[in-house]
């Protein structure tokens, strides 16, 4: 996944766009730990500072705009 946070000519991150996962979690309706999670996996952007996660508004939307089919992966 791309990072939201940088643009394309430097390694530079806005660090306003930073939100914790508290408000992450207000904004889409999971939980801080699953948040955790999807960001340990790859699948929504953000990272750990100190204690704690931090993710972006764009990182959550992004992610909740791809669709999710709950249950176990097919194979193929």
């Amino acid at each position: 996944m791309t990072n939201p946070l940088q643009n394309e000519s430097s390694n530079q991150f806005r660090l306003d766009d930073l939100i914790s996962l508290q408000e992450a979690s207000q904004l889409c309706g999971l939980t801080q730990p699953h948040l955790a999670l999807l960001i340990r996996k790859g699948e929504l952007w953000g990272k750990k500072i100190g204690r704690n996660w931090v993710t972006t508004r764009q990182a959550i939307s992004h992610y909740m705009a791809i669709e999710h089919k709950p249950g176990p992966k097919s194979s193929k």
